[in-house]
């Protein structure tokens, strides 16, 4: 299950706020119109929505509408139709909150932690699992069959980042720019360094590993054993 479904038609801006959200561990599918937000839906769950409202095919009031005689779930709106109308509109077929664009994505991204917290806080406090590694997000600590492991800062958003996107191939330059954004100094080996550090540590054989898989010439996918 993905945490996100981003409904938007805009390319460019759809990848600035997926970078974002990403950046922040969450996981995110894209659609570019509204029939496609109704019909992803039908099939798949999510915990929060980020929904535009000028979309092909079907407006964002009327995906709003659609999705919430089936779901209760945040659904946040972005608009650059930011007159009070549109804003009631939105509220009244029970959207949670209303960004106007161009969009901040500091400000999007307080907004979708404080709707996340607010529906499942409770949930959150719990350690995220992955077979028998636990990742407790309050204490940033992890631990394997029970027994703690050592993590730098880097190696733990590193592991978040693949145990919260199981059985996707990620790639290398993804990675990179997530953990340490496209404007760092260090080098692309970094990522290769951490990843063999890392599989030094929660891997039973890090010569044959089973969780972090490498895809040659692409990246790496990260498998739940």
């Amino acid at each position: 299950m993905n945490d996100i479904l981003l409904v938007e038609d805009n390319e460019e801006l759809a990848e600035l706020i997926m970078a974002f959200l990403q950046r922040d561990g969450y996981t995110v599918c894209w659609v570019t119109t509204g029939k496609g937000a109704v019909s992803y839906m039908e099939n798949h769950s999510v915990r929060l929505m980020l929904l535009d409202i000028m979309l092909p095919e079907m407006d964002g009031f009327a995906v709003c509408r659609a999705v919430r005689k089936q779901h209760n779930l945040p659904i946040l709106i972005m608009s650059a139709r930011s007159g009070r109308e549109d804003k009631l509109s939105g509220y009244e077929l029970g959207a949670d909150d209303y960004v106007e664009k161009p969009v901040d994505g500091e400000i999007l991204s307080a907004k979708v932690r404080a709707l996340m917290q607010r529906a499942y806080g409770s949930q959150q406090k719990g350690p995220l699992v992955s077979g028998d590694l636990a990742i407790d997000l309050e204490s940033r600590c992890v631990s394997l069959k029970g027994k703690p492991v050592e993590l730098n800062v880097k190696e733990y958003e590193l592991l978040l980042l693949f145990v919260r996107n199981p059985g996707k191939t990620l790639r290398k330059e993804f990675l990179f720019d997530r953990i340490w954004g496209s404007d760092s100094f260090s080098e692309s080996q970094t990522l290769t360094v951490h990843v063999k550090r890392l599989r030094s540590k929660i891997e039973d054989n890090p010569r044959e590993p089973k969780r972090i898989r490498t895809v040659w010439g692409v990246g790496y996918r990260y498998e739940e054993i």
